[in-house]
């Protein structure tokens, strides 16, 4: 019912930047809370940043100062502006929305299928 597709991972070398996007398709009615989920190789999957329908944002304290969330609602996308990325930030990252789609009430929670992210030199 919801599509969540990010893209914009890659390789880039510890200073760098790089900018993710994630697009949600399908028969939405509206997006509420999104947010970007990391998981490294052998750990659990961590919360990132989150923002609300309104622009609220929050972030872990290790991005704080470096990485931005971002959403346009009227193309169903948010965005993870990263700089000054270290090696600790690889992972894949994925995001995360809770929707509705046409004729069903019920808020749902979707996620997307993740994008790699790698700083190495």
């Amino acid at each position: 019912q919801v599509q969540l597709v990010e893209s914009g991972g890659g390789l880039v070398q510890p200073g760098g930047s790089l900018r993710l996007s994630c697009a949600a398709s399908g028969s939405i009615f509206r997006l509420y809370n999104m947010a970007w989920y990391r998981q490294a190789p052998g750990k659990q999957r961590d919360l990132v940043a989150s923002i609300t329908r309104d622009g609220s944002t929050d972030y872990a304290d290790s991005v704080k100062g470096r990485f931005t969330i971002s959403r346009d609602n009227a193309k169903n996308t948010m965005y993870l502006q990263m700089n000054s990325l270290k090696p600790e930030d690889t992972a894949v990252y994925t995001c995360n929305a809770d929707a509705t789609v046409w004729g069903i009430l019920k808020r749902n929670n979707y996620w997307g299928q993740g994008t790699q992210v790698t700083v190495s030199s």
